[in-house]
């Protein structure tokens, strides 16, 4: 039920007003000049409140001005018996969100009121999501206790505060490391930790568009620019402005928008498709990648001149197999996160199951990690996560020793005058599940990799260590 403060010296009219809404459903208290309606405001935060102009003591701006210093201001409307241009430029100033002039009815009135709660909960929506996406995009998201990621953060922190005394854009950031290490979630927290963290993140991956849709997104248009821009479109540079632009897969970008990022780092202008003119623009480009970019120049398939304009900074993730100490930290967040989505909340990891977890080598690395806990998760409601929940890959079953009962009788029951077998390798094993699941989805990657419960990234990096083909 919203609440509706009413700040009105006419007695009359103010008592006609909350019955009104009252009727309509809200919860109105009155006041009846400027200093009460501030200490009224404090007690029942409320959610609009309709402020005269000619009141005793404080007028209605000053009481608008009070209003939007509480850390959660309600939606202001202002009414006036004396409006005029420059009352309105004023009172909007102030933060009044609209000015009604007296003789004003109580439906316009209603009208207004319903569309300030609807503003009000769009905002507060607004800033749920963005505290929301800065707590996950923090260094706080960016999970190890290790030196490594010590390290990590405290270069972010570094990186992420310097920017230029002339205000304008800040050094591009290049963000290096394999598939799955979280090179978005260090793109997030280099934003998010430095000055631009009020200011818009944009962000593209490059792999994921064609060239000719890539430029149109990065770049924008003009109306008519070509056969199907039926509309201006503001290009993601452009929207970054005073923020940061995030360039993922920034290695798979064509040759000829290559050229023309370069020099948007060089002049700090932008122009649209179509457009005669070009922008000024202070954006901070973070680009990141999992290739080898140097490999890439020597092959023809990356600008020179482009890759050391974007490695001013670079900051370089570890893989998880560097860094196995984070595994158990990594494991038990993604337990409690996963857990708690799917209402698992009796599930704990067992020892076995992070001992596998620690000898896992990670091709995959954190997202590795944090798909195999989901599948587990999944499919185990309730009590201890052994290794066998985990279904890794690399777990192949342990073979009996001599030095155990069960076993050596097992390896003997081969016959008692034949030599024992060699013990068949682990990648040997592995090699001949892979092919089998490779088989039996006639080649098919994708469904291979789901007969095996992992991702496709990892069963292409596992073919390739045992050299099989499609």
């Amino acid at each position: 039920m919203a609440t509706l403060l009413i700040i009105e010296d006419e007695l009359v009219l103010a008592k006609n007003i909350a019955k009104f809404f009252e009727k309509a459903g809200y919860l109105v208290e009155v006041a009846n000049d400027g200093a009460a309606g501030v200490q009224t405001a404090m007690r029942i935060q409320p959610d609009v409140v309709i402020v005269d102009f000619q009141l005793p003591g404080m007028d209605g701006l000053e009481v608008i001005r009070a209003l939007r210093k509480q850390d959660d201001p309600p939606r202001i409307v202002m009414v006036t018996g004396h409006a005029s241009v420059t009352l309105a430029v004023d009172a909007m100033k102030a933060g009044s969100m609209d000015l009604l002039t007296k003789p004003v009815t109580l439906q316009s009135l209603k009208e207004v009121v319903e569309r300030a709660l609807a503003e009000r909960g769009e905002r507060r929506a607004l800033d749920y999501y963005r505290q929301r996406d800065a707590r996950h995009a923090s260094l706080e998201a960016l999970v190890g206790a290790s030196d490594a990621m010590g390290s990590l953060r405290e270069l972010i922190r570094n990186i992420s505060a310097i920017e230029p005394a002339d205000e304008s854009a800040a050094a591009p950031i290049l963000i290096l490391g394999e598939t799955g290490t979280g090179k978005e979630l260090v793109a997030k927290a280099c934003h998010q930790t430095g000055p631009r963290a009020k200011a818009p993140f944009m962000e593209i991956n490059c792999a994921a568009l064609p060239a000719h849709l890539i430029e149109g997104e990065l770049f924008g248009f003009e109306k008519g620019a070509f056969t199907d821009a039926h509309a201006r479109k503001v290009g993601l540079i452009e929207a970054a402005d005073g923020g940061t632009l995030f360039l993922d897969e920034v290695g798979e970008l064509d040759l000829g928008l290559q050229a023309k990022l370069l020099r948007v780092l060089e002049n700090l202008r932008v122009r649209r498709l179509g457009s005669l003119t070009d922008r000024q623009v202070n954006v901070r480009i973070v680009a990141a990648t999992n290739r080898d970019l140097d490999e890439q120049v020597r092959e023809g398939k990356f600008r020179a001149d482009l890759m050391y304009r974007l490695r001013v900074f670079q900051i370089q993730i570890p893989p998880l197999r560097a860094r196995v100490g984070d595994i158990p930290v990594l494991a038990a967040h993604f337990l409690a996160q996963l857990a708690s989505r799917y209402a698992r909340r009796e599930l704990v990891m067992g020892e076995d199951a992070m001992a596998a977890l620690q000898a896992h080598d990670w091709p995959g690395n954190v997202r590795e990690l944090r798909n195999v806990l989901e599948r587990a998760v999944l499919l185990k409601h309730t009590g201890v996560l052994g290794a066998k929940d985990l279904m890794l890959v690399s777990a192949a079953p342990r073979l009996p020793s001599a030095g155990t009962g069960g076993g050596a009788h097992a390896v003997a029951g081969a016959g008692a005058g034949a030599a024992p077998q060699a013990p068949v390798s682990l990648d040997a094993l592995e090699r001949e599940h892979l092919q089998k699941a490779l088989a039996q989805s006639g080649g098919n990657v994708t469904q291979a990799a789901r007969l095996l419960g992992i991702s496709r990234d990892t069963l292409r990096y596992r073919m390739e260590r045992h050299g099989l083909q499609r």
